[in-house]
């Protein structure tokens, strides 16, 4: 067996390679973007020899190689016959998040030549079907941003040992704006008393002293509080358990601004108490 691990990094343009190469970087692989798939047995074989030190690597290889479709199966299979352990990371987005990301960037996509980017997202995505049923693991990158890919990348090629505790984003929201697309857990706080009916508040956010004293001083509050912190107890090491890597908590209230943010508040505090990484987010407190 071949003492040196390979990582092909693979997917669709604008899914976020170029961030999973420099997360693989950062913790000791060696990484190449964009080497022709022809090359990849000499490359393996030079680096084994010459650079024993070298003990596992990172490449991107995509569709701007234009002959990588027709030869990376052959040349994968061969290689792993050889005894390399050859790992296929496929990273993916929504068809709307990578056209908005191009319309962002202002970069033309490498499939589109007439111009027209949603053709080239739809013809690439196509073309590298195969290569998706062939990853080792998938990430779908539509509702991540580029530090949660990070983590997530490092998570899952990183020894047990050197794992760090999951993320955690907490974020209150407003009903009338709609449930957070990315919440694993929501829960509902508009049953707490309002402090929008109240003249003197309703003008004031939850992160308002008053405000955060009128929501928790109803006995009802507080033992919702301690129920939900008991529920964080019990599934929080669950989830870590069975190796998630991001769990994003929301809570929600009519217009986002008051009970789902003192709530939200307290619920971020407990989890940095416990030293989990939690990053808050208020999404509708200015709207």
């Amino acid at each position: 067996m071949k003492n040196l691990r390979v990582v092909i990094i693979s997917g669709l343009s604008g899914s976020g390679k170029t961030t999973a190469i420099r997360a693989l970087e950062d913790i000791g692989f060696f990484c190449v973007d964009n080497l022709p798939v022809i090359l990849l047995p000499k490359f393996l074989s030079e680096t084994s020899v010459s650079s024993p030190e070298i003990k596992k690597v990172a490449l991107v290889m995509d569709l701007r190689e234009r002959s990588f479709l027709d030869k990376y199966k052959r040349i994968f299979s061969r290689l792993k016959e050889k005894g390399y352990k050859i790992e296929i990371l496929f990273l993916e987005s929504s068809d709307d998040s990578l056209l908005h990301r191009f319309s962002e960037t202002r970069r033309s996509h490498p499939l589109s030549e007439r111009g027209m980017i949603m053709e080239g997202i739809l013809m690439e995505r196509e073309k590298l079907s195969p290569i998706k049923k062939m990853a080792d693991k998938i990430i779908d990158t539509t509702s991540i941003n580029v530090h949660q890919l990070k983590d997530i990348v490092q998570r899952h090629y990183s020894p047990s040992s050197r794992k760090k505790k999951m993320v955690i984003n907490v974020t209150s929201f407003g009903y009338r704006y709609g449930v957070p697309v990315d919440a694993d857990l929501v829960f509902d706080v508009r049953f707490l008393p309002n402090p929008y009916f109240v003249e003197k508040l309703k003008n004031f956010d939850g992160n308002n002293i008053d405000v955060k004293n009128y929501v928790l001083r109803n006995r009802d509050s507080r033992k919702f509080l301690e129920k939900i912190l008991d529920l964080m107890n019990l599934v929080i090491p669950l989830y870590e358990k069975e190796g998630k890597v991001r769990l994003t908590i929301a809570m929600g209230c009519t217009g986002g601004r008051h009970r789902s943010v003192v709530i939200a508040n307290k619920i971020s505090s407990f989890l940095s108490s416990k030293k989990y990484t939690v990053n808050l987010n208020h999404r509708d407190i200015k709207k």
